[in-house]
């Protein structure tokens, strides 16, 4: 019973504890937040903290003997992640605070549909009309997208709500309709941003496959970044003042969580239970925020996951195909080298 927990089971329960987390660092933000303190600070002390403890760990694990040489190429790609990221976690906070915690989970649906939207203006994608795999991601991406528009748009009338006398929960239910769409629009934006960095993350590791420096270089560029950002823009030095900080600890444990389940499973197991993240966002949102869950966004909700998993099923689908050419180009190599040492002998007969 035990190897099958450790397993099978471990693996499914550590997602949901990681998915958990991540949630929940939405929702301590947007407490944070409304306590008075800017996303732009909160962005510089996340990032620089992780490049505290990134540093000494990915000297470790990657050292100088088996450690690729840096050259001013790739510190030019890590500042490029450095201010993607940045930008995607400034839109991205941004837009929290403009709605809620369920409707930015299901907005961050979206990543993989604009990553397949990029990889094909890039050509890094190939254009296959004929392929179910494409049509599946192409398909899904229009449909995400559509549900966005939903989400955004569309709020509908109240279906779930906590009632409460909090002035957080007043002031949510206070929201009005613009400041919806402008919360839509900057998690959109951060969608986007998020895509580019993907493909940027992956280019980079082709040439350069350390990991965790590549993490290293880009928490220490947006901690730079976010800290000159905010430094501009909000010049209230009391916004940088440190108060009980339980966010940064689920940051890093969901690093940490996720980072196990992606070694055990790979990204596309990862990917599938990024849709649960909507269920515990509205529930723990209604619970500790008051939010409130309007048939808008549970409609779009659903279309954006039904498109989401459309993009994921293409995704495994080009994977096995990949996978099975690679298998039958193996098969016929073995298969052709006894014939053509035959052929030889008859030859020198």
């Amino acid at each position: 019973m035990g190897g099958f927990l450790e397993s099978s089971a471990a693996p499914y329960v550590g997602m949901v504890l990681a998915t958990t987390a991540q949630v929940g660092l939405i929702i301590i933000s947007k407490r944070a937040m409304a306590t008075g303190m800017t996303n732009y600070t909160f962005v510089a002390y996340s990032n620089a903290l992780a490049a505290l403890i990134l540093l000494p760990l990915s000297l470790l694990v990657h050292r100088s003997s088996n450690r690729p040489p840096l050259s001013f190429l790739l510190v030019s790609g890590f500042f490029s992640l450095g201010v993607l990221g940045c930008l995607a976690q400034l839109t991205g906070y941004t837009g929290i605070n403009y709605t809620s915690a369920e409707f930015a989970s299901a907005m961050l649906n979206l990543i993989p549909g604009f990553t397949f939207i990029l990889a094909v203006i890039f050509r890094m994608e190939k254009v296959a009309c004929r392929s179910s795999s494409f049509l599946a991601k192409a398909t899904g991406t229009v449909v995400s997208i559509a549900g966005a528009f939903v989400v955004t748009l569309y709020k509908g009338p109240q279906i779930m709500t906590r009632q409460a006398s909090s002035k957080l929960h007043y002031e949510h239910m206070e929201i009005p309709q613009l400041s919806w769409i402008l919360g839509g629009l900057f998690l959109t934006v951060d969608c986007v941003v998020s895509s580019g960095f993907i493909i940027v993350q992956a280019s980079i590791l082709k040439n350069y496959p350390a990991e965790l420096i590549i993490v290293f270089f880009y928490c220490f560029f947006a901690a730079i970044l976010s800290t000159v950002v905010s430094l501009i823009v909000d010049r209230d030095l009391s916004a940088w003042a440190l108060q009980p900080n339980i966010r940064l600890i689920a940051v890093l444990y969901s690093v940490s969580v996720t980072t196990w389940c992606l070694h055990r499973r790979g990204p596309l197991f990862v990917a599938m239970f990024h849709p649960l993240s909507i269920v515990i966002a509205a529930v723990l949102g209604t619970i500790f925020l008051g939010d409130v869950l309007y048939l808008g966004s549970l409609v779009g909700s659903i279309i954006i996951v039904m498109g989401f998993y459309s993009v994921m099923w293409g995704k495994a689908k080009e994977v096995e195909v990949i996978g099975n050419d690679l298998t039958r180009s193996c098969e016929s190599t073995s298969e052709k080298a006894p014939l053509l040492s035959i052929t030889d002998e008859q030859d020198r007969a």
